[in-house]
């Protein structure tokens, strides 16, 4: 049988709403993952770009422009569970260049910055919150990585009440397979998979 029947007919990928109160959530765009120089990190150029001009659309609309990282202190790298697995991810300790954000992202010092500790923007942090009490019905994510963080943010997004766009060309991972797996996934059960110039192209409608 074909995939995306069994998926339709079991109920999954319909479309979500598009509300009238977005945010923009730029995921760990900090050097431990866009700057080669390191062993976690991929080549983020292109994704950069496509997350840049989703700002640009996204001031244009005042609509929030808010960023995460993953950051660390010693005690919590000797301590978390996340990190006997995911081993490389204990390099991003506070104060190293590793948890900074990219400095060709249009990051700006009013933008808001959730600093979290495992893979999901939401899990132990205060961004749902944060969200809600701006009014916020609708995320838009980008970031890295599509199949880890990008994917766990678009799974708790949602379960904590919020609209969830994914833009593809926004989004980056270490490996093809797994950045289209997620996508897909995601796409099915969680949100819409669209591009950054649909996304774009959203914000513009609410100015």
């Amino acid at each position: 049988m074909n995939q995306s029947k069994i998926y339709s007919d079991a109920g999954f990928g319909a479309t979500v709403p598009r509300g009238k109160r977005p945010a923009l959530i730029v995921i760990d765009f900090s050097y431990g993952f866009t700057d080669t120089v390191y062993p976690t990190a991929s080549d983020m150029t292109d994704e950069i770009e496509a997350t840049n001009r989703l700002i640009a659309a996204a001031r244009d609309a005042q609509t929030p422009v808010i960023f995460t990282v993953i950051s660390y202190d010693p005690a919590e790298i000797s301590t978390l569970a996340w990190l006997n697995k995911a081993t490389g991810m204990r390099a991003l300790e506070n104060g190293t260049r590793l948890v900074e954000i990219d400095d060709r992202l249009d990051y700006r010092a009013g933008d808001a910055l959730v600093v979290k500790k495992g893979a999901s923007a939401f899990f132990g942090t205060n961004l749902a919150a944060h969200l809600s009490g701006a009014g916020v019905d609708t995320v838009v994510l980008s970031g890295a990585t599509t199949s880890g963080c990008v994917r766990a943010s678009a799974v708790d997004a949602v379960q904590s009440g919020f609209n969830v766009l994914v833009a593809a060309d926004a989004c980056g991972d270490r490996a093809r397979p797994p950045h289209d797996a997620a996508l897909y996934d995601i796409d099915q059960k969680y949100g819409d998979v669209i591009d950054s110039s649909g996304a774009a192209s959203y914000f513009q409608t609410l100015i």
